[in-house]
């Protein structure tokens, strides 16, 4: 099987790593910098700009050079071309707005960390951590279980199977919208100063509010929808707590965090 990566950054490299771990060589694209230090150091076998000889094309690209890069070469008969995006409906209408002589898939790795670039890739990223794979009515179903086969070589535990549009919902919620949020909660003046006044929960709302934002802002901008329900119906919520903060509503106050502790002891029960 002959594999290439498209995009050698922190999922694309961390992918050429895993699979490398397995016994796989794959062939890698990004710019000649970055193509060559992964190649030195082993993670991928040569660097290419033509892709018509692959069996399978991992596309680690931001959605927007992505569906260039899907539109923009040939690909092999029946390959098996798979985006990494954080968001999927795009990608899928835009592979299926036209017939293709490939078979597309999108997967979306839930692995990453607060730095990027070939430099912060490595082989174990992927142990253990969850992978969602789209599908509709017009995936081919052998491309699915080849592309879960080699997911599950690199390390993921669990797959999980979905609707582009789901899986959309589901991102803007559990990714993005924590993303805003920590960027929002970051901005306020009385975190000046705050060393020596936090015991970790400090530390866990501002992990990822150092967002990248020449990346995400598109990839916001992408599930802008979905992301802005998700907004909405947060700032709903707080304005709960504020209301009943205000009006010295204790009893108020006290069960809306019951509402809050007993649904977070439902979604632990779910996991």
């Amino acid at each position: 099987m002959k594999i290439v990566i498209a995009g050698l950054g922190l999922i694309g490299g961390s992918m050429a790593k895993a699979l490398q771990r397995k016994g796989y060589v794959a062939d890698g694209f990004d710019m000649p910098a970055v193509a060559g230090e992964a190649v030195r150091c082993g993670a991928i076998g040569r660097a290419v700009a033509s892709f018509d000889g692959y069996d399978v094309v991992f596309v680690a690209l931001p959605p927007d050079a992505a569906m260039q890069f899907i539109g923009g070469n040939r690909f092999k008969d029946g390959a098996i071309v798979a985006d990494i995006c954080g968001v999927k409906g795009v990608l899928e209408s835009f592979v299926f707005s036209r017939p293709r002589n490939f078979r597309y898939v999108g997967c979306h790795p839930m692995a990453g960390k607060e730095v990027s670039g070939f430099a912060s890739s490595c082989a174990d990223l992927f142990d253990g951590a969850s992978v969602i794979v789209t599908e509709n009515d017009r995936t081919d179903g052998a491309a699915v279980q080849a592309l879960v086969s080699l997911l599950t070589e690199m390390g993921f535990a669990r797959v999980v199977r979905c609707s582009a549009a789901y899986h959309d919902k589901k991102i803007a919620y559990t990714s993005q919208l924590a993303h805003i949020v920590s960027n929002a909660y970051v901005k306020s003046e009385t975190a000046n100063g705050y060393a020596g006044f936090t015991g970790g929960s400090f530390q866990d709302m501002t992990r990822i509010a150092g967002v990248d934002e020449t990346v995400w802002t598109r990839l916001y901008f992408l599930n802008r929808e979905n992301i802005a329900a998700e907004l909405e119906r947060l700032i709903g919520e707080l304005e709960r707590y504020a209301r009943a903060l205000r009006a010295e509503d204790e009893e108020g106050l006290e069960g809306l965090l019951r509402e809050g502790r007993l649904r977070k002891q439902a979604l632990d029960a779910q996991s």
